[in-house]
């Protein structure tokens, strides 16, 4: 596993942000561990997450693109601290975009969509934080495609929870990859998560015990899935 992969699993832990107990997911499920991209909040964590994203997308996309779009609301801060590490990392100018959940009737800025404005033939790339079922693409997709005739060149993601979509047998990600053409990956995978964290201690304290690690395994067994 890449060093920055290592990093970024230890730097979602120290910030809160990615955490292990009993949590009730939207979908209903119980789930061993939580993510909330919510919890990066000071300058620090969100260069330093810029910098996550930058580097995935480097190595699964390359960087022949135009713009990083963030689906609203989570994906708004996403799209503009990767633009800014894309620039200092790698010396790469694009533009960010994002939607609004609620159309702006007035202004020059008016409509549903603010940051950049697509033109025909830009290349997209899309930064979320988790994908569980797929709901903010379906929703932010259709408005991509009628702002300009963009390709999208890929989705990014935090973490790949692993675990069964919508359709119930393969990933979210998986889904989305499926349904609109274009490749799905992530910063890191939950088993990365738990292979560099099994019995490895944080700051005084052990993240994922053999415990914790037989509770992941049982959820995975009910809803777990390998793409």
């Amino acid at each position: 596993m890449e060093a920055y992969k290592q990093e970024f699993i230890e730097f979602m832990v120290a910030s809160d942000v990615l955490k292990f107990g009993e949590f009730t997911l939207k979908s209903g499920r119980t789930s061993p561990f939580f993510m909330n991209a919510g919890a990066y909040v000071t300058g620090d964590q969100l260069k330093r997450l810029g910098e996550y994203y930058a580097r995935a997308i480097h190595d699964n996309f390359e960087l022949d693109f135009d713009v990083v779009f963030g689906p609203a609301y989570k994906g708004i801060p996403l799209a503009v601290v990767t633009a800014i590490a894309l620039s200092e990392l790698y010396g790469k100018e694009v533009r960010y975009c994002c939607n609004r959940k609620e159309v702006k009737d007035h202004g020059a800025d008016a409509g549903n969509l603010l940051g950049a404005e697509l033109s025909d033939g830009d290349r997209v790339i899309m930064v979320e934080d988790v994908t569980t079922s797929g709901k903010s693409i379906d929703e932010t997709y259709p408005i991509l495609k009628a702002a300009a005739d963009v390709e999208v060149k890929g989705l990014i993601v935090s973490l790949n929870r692993m675990e069964v979509g919508r359709g119930g047998t393969v990933t979210a990600q998986r889904e989305i990859q499926e349904r609109y053409g274009f490749p799905v990956a992530s910063i890191v995978s939950m088993a990365e998560v738990a292979e560099h964290l099994l019995n490895r201690e944080l700051s005084g304290r052990v993240v994922i015990d053999d415990g914790v690690k037989g509770r992941l395994d049982a959820y995975y067994e009910r809803y777990g899935a390998k793409e």
